[in-house]
């Protein structure tokens, strides 16, 4: 089981956080790519870099709440990412059930919020089902960015956002939802931190109630 109210567990590998995302620059500002803008915030705020290649992923590598904390972006693409999650769990010698955190976007969560979770399908997202299917479980822990178009409430529970899929998930972000989005990723880098220095249970009770 993960770490729960009383903080994540002394270890002596570092704590992974892996955003999701595609390379390259035509996919920097798409929905699909929350969970490396993710990784970037937590990088800035912590006066790093990500830029390291290492287990087919660029990493950085910072202090954050008293453990050392390794940040990083599959190199793979989107639906190969277990590849690079399995490579760096490997590497670190860490367990996918205390040491990891995923970040990554979801199309069923509305824009402007977030949800943590400890373990579960994937959901249709093939980021995750590729995660899942690498480390050969779905104990791990993830924390999914909302990115759901704003549709009227028939068209959503008629499935709308999802039939919308690749187009949407790939295309450049509208200002109006960047500036949602931006807000949003100050909320999870806070959350993240909570991960890191009161663990999972407890950061899921203060920030998933908030959404």
């Amino acid at each position: 089981m993960l770490a729960g109210s009383s903080g994540l567990k002394p270890r002596s590998s570092p704590f992974l956080i892996v955003g999701l995302g595609n390379p390259g620059l035509e996919y920097v500002w798409t929905p699909h790519n929350a969970g490396f803008m993710a990784v970037d915030r937590i990088a800035q705020q912590e006066g790093v870099v990500v830029e390291n290649r290492r287990c087919r992923a660029t990493t950085a590598t910072c202090r954050m709440e008293g453990r050392t904390v390794v940040l990083a972006k599959p190199e793979t693409f989107m639906n190969l990412s277990g590849a690079a999650v399995a490579a760096l769990v490997n590497e670190f010698e860490a367990d996918p059930t205390q040491d990891l955190l995923v970040i990554y976007d979801e199309l069923d969560l509305a824009l402007g919020t977030f949800k943590i979770r400890e373990r579960g399908s994937p959901a249709g997202h093939n980021g995750a089902r590729s995660v899942t299917g690498a480390l050969g479980t779905q104990e791990w822990l993830r924390l999914r960015i909302g990115v759901g178009p704003n549709l009227p409430p028939e068209a959503i529970a008629a499935g709308g956002g999802r039939r919308q899929g690749k187009d949407y998930l790939l295309s450049p972000m509208s200002k109006r939802d960047l500036t949602v989005l931006d807000e949003v990723l100050e909320r999870v880098s806070t959350a993240v931190r909570r991960i890191v220095s009161v663990g999972p249970a407890a950061a899921m009770n203060e920030f998933n109630r908030r959404d």
